[in-house]
């Protein structure tokens, strides 16, 4: 098999899948396919590519690259649009992590979507989700990047309102999609920019000419070319890669399948973002003032966006913060100019994360479709598998020294800390701070489910008070709102959660063999890959690091080696802070509950502000959609109706309307109204020539 035709059955594998099973599994063109045949055939697809993708790492390893056009798929003048493939170190490692991650999920759907009715479509959609993303990842050209691009958004709205009969995942959606279009906008303009002053898509064409657009101000404004492309290029990522203030699309998109939370915020669309930057290093590299803005804006999120998890009792919420938070870790790597480090934990951060959130419903399957935690505890003897598995997870998220998370969390403290931008200082006490936080809801989870007071024989009402935080659910919205928000105890299945199906029990080995393998992965990760991918140049001229941008360098200083940096980091700040975060979680939440019911009642204002997520998104819907509904009921009322309808179609015919009857009172058919018209008619011009002579 020749490169190219590989690399077209990597990417239309799931493509081609997802068609059959959409088209004959669900009843749209028959139901010949069934369940079983549909998850066995979504399934061979994603292996194929797996398997594919693996194939062209080793070869990428062994120096064999591509870069060239599939087809040209239109012409305009001389502007080729033209489908292609970029096969470089780091769409091989984007291709093996997205299609490794995807087929766990596929796996791991059988056993927790068993009982759904939408069995069918939704294997249907993950697949056509998976090839949206290798179209995004292998594309040599911003027109098929931006095809993936949307793809992924486009499926992950399928996806988030999965259960379209729930009004509250209708919302998350469509949340999801307008949100996402405000980023992409930023981003089409950056792609029109740069296109504008090139002459090309093609991604090798527009980096060539970089050090020429360098020196350009963008029109009318004493701005440089590139800092502005970069910054709407950037706010493409904020979009997909939830950054503030454009994260608020991605807590609420719980309300999809937990399959999909994994998919979609482990290794997927939320780090599209990410790994777009890093593709076009050689654009950023030329702007310090995009890289400090990504610095600032990473950090906010990885502390603040952070703690917001602290308070959150939906145990899918409590992981999506966690998500918002590493994302924030990844853009201050690349805002540091450490792109490697980004994409490192990337990969890490793909494993751990996916495992937490397939653990995460596996505790929702044991507890029968119930993600409040305040309704579990003491799990850990009745599903033992997936207790130790959650539990690797934690520890490779909180980056315990010898996971996989730790080697690359602490690479990017340690970037900000070498970074030479506006920006780094704070990054890198956020970024320290940062990991306090995310030990502490990391803990917090994992003590609330697995350990403590078995809670889950208790009957819960609307309006009832858990103790240990001191407050009703009715009173905070947890579950009442309007849009379903909050941490109410709802199950993936669109039902209420009931605690009628017995005792916990561990889910069936579907569901558990993806987590062992996940977890395995969480542990040996780092190890295997931070050489190759800090320190040996795996990834060679598919990133660019200018040499005024230290982190790097820095960095490849100061390692000793994979043992050498674990045995430092049990004795560095990081980890005196993962320790103070384990022991306050310890504390509060299995010595002495009684605290955090005090802490929130002497810091009432602070936990107000953290409950309502610092009011982005009451911001949102009574600042920016009511002016928006505002706007387009003006432009409906007064433009659409009053000018175009009522003046200028509508005002326009009753113009030749008044006209026409005018003319039929004059065309009387009477020869004396034609003389009396002509006497007038000489009269007015003799005046006017008299007038004129005199």
């Amino acid at each position: 098999m020749s490169a190219q035709n590989l690399y077209l059955l990597i990417a239309l594998a799931p493509l081609a899948t997802a068609v059959i099973a959409g088209f004959f599994g669900t009843g749209f063109l028959g139901s010949w396919l069934g369940r079983r045949g549909s998850h066995l055939l979504t399934i061979l697809g994603v292996a194929v590519s797996f398997a594919g993708s693996l194939l062209v790492l080793q070869q990428v390893l062994d120096g064999q690259t591509f870069e060239g056009t599939v087809y040209t798929w239109s012409m305009i003048g001389s502007v080729k649009f033209e489908i292609g493939f970029l096969i470089d170190p780091l769409t091989a490692l984007m291709m093996v992590v997205v299609t490794s991650v995807s087929l766990m999920v596929h796996i791991y759907t059988i056993g927790y979507m068993s009982d759904d009715p939408g069995y069918q479509r939704f294997f249907s959609y993950i697949s056509l989700f998976t090839f949206s993303m290798l179209m995004l990842v292998m594309s040599n050209n911003m027109l098929q990047l931006f095809f993936g691009w949307e793809a992924v958004g486009l499926v992950s709205y399928l996806l988030i309102g999965f259960y379209y009969g729930r009004p509250s995942a209708v919302f998350a959606n469509l949340k999801a999609f307008m949100v996402n279009r405000v980023g992409d906008f930023g981003f089409v303009l950056g792609i029109g920019l740069l296109y504008a002053y090139t002459g090309s898509l093609n991604y090798a064409e527009v980096f060539a000419q970089v050090d020429r657009l360098s020196g350009l101000l963008f029109p009318g404004t004493e701005w440089h070319l590139l800092t502005v492309a970069c910054l709407a290029l950037f706010v493409g990522a904020m979009g997909k890669s939830a950054q503030a203030p454009l994260h608020v699309w991605l807590p609420d998109s719980m309300e999809g399948p937990t399959p999909i939370s994994a998919l979609i915020h482990a290794a997927t669309m939320v780090t599209a973002g990410i790994f777009m930057v890093a593709r076009f290093s050689p654009v950023f590299e030329m702007s310090p003032t995009a890289l400090s803005v990504i610095i600032v804006i990473g950090a906010f999120g990885a502390l603040f966006l952070g703690i917001l998890g602290v308070v959150q009792n939906d145990i899918k919420r409590v992981v999506a913060y966690s998500t918002l938070s590493q994302l924030g870790y990844m853009t201050v790597a690349l805002g540091a100019s450490a792109y490697p480090v980004a994409i490192f934990h990337l990969m890490t951060h793909a494993f751990f994360k996916a495992l937490l959130f397939l653990g995460a419903g596996s505790v929702i399957l044991g507890m029968h479709h119930d993600q409040d935690m305040r309704h579990m505890g003491g799990l850990r003897k009745y599903m033992p598998i997936t207790w130790i598995t959650m539990l690797i997870g934690t520890l490779a998220l909180v980056g315990t020294p010898f996971f996989s998370g730790f080697y690359s969390k602490e690479h990017i403290i340690e970037a900000a800390g070498a970074a030479n931008v506006w920006g780094a200082n704070f990054a890198y006490y956020a970024t320290l701070c940062g990991v306090f936080v995310t030990s502490l809801y990391s803990f917090r989870l994992y003590f609330l489910v697995f350990h403590g007071k078995e809670r889950f024989d208790t009957v819960h009402g609307p309006a009832h008070v858990h103790h240990d935080e001191g407050r009703t659910l009715a009173a905070h919205g947890h579950g009442h709102d309007a849009h379903g928000h909050g941490g109410h105890a709802h199950g993936d299945h669109g039902h209420d959660a009931h605690h009628g199906g017995g005792l916990p029990k561990e889910s069936p080995w579907v569901v558990t063999l993806p987590l062992a393998l996940l977890a395995v992965m969480s542990v040996v990760a780092g190890v295997w890959f931070i050489d190759p991918l800090l320190f040996d140049g795996y990834f060679g001229k598919a990133i660019t690091v200018a040499s005024h941008h230290p982190a790097m360098a820095e960095l490849a200083h100061e390692w000793h080696g994979w043992v050498a940096f674990a045995l430092h980091g049990f004795t560095s700040v990081p980890f005196l802070l993962l320790l103070a975060g384990f022991v306050v979680a310890w504390y509060c939440w299995l010595v002495n509950p009684s605290v955090p019911a005090a802490l929130a009642r002497s810091l009432a204002p602070v936990y107000r502000l953290l409950d309502n997520k610092y009011y982005f998104d009451w911001f949102n819907e009574n600042v920016i959609a009511r002016f928006a509904r505002a706007l387009g009921r003006g432009l409906w009322q007064g433009g659409d109706r009053g000018l175009i309808d009522g003046l200028i179609i509508n005002g326009s015919a009753r113009l030749v309307g008044a006209a026409a009857a005018t003319a039929r009172l004059l065309q009387s058919g009477y020869i004396y109204h034609y003389a009396f018209a002509m006497i007038i008619g000489i009269m007015v011009f003799l005046t006017f020539f008299v007038l004129m002579v005199h």
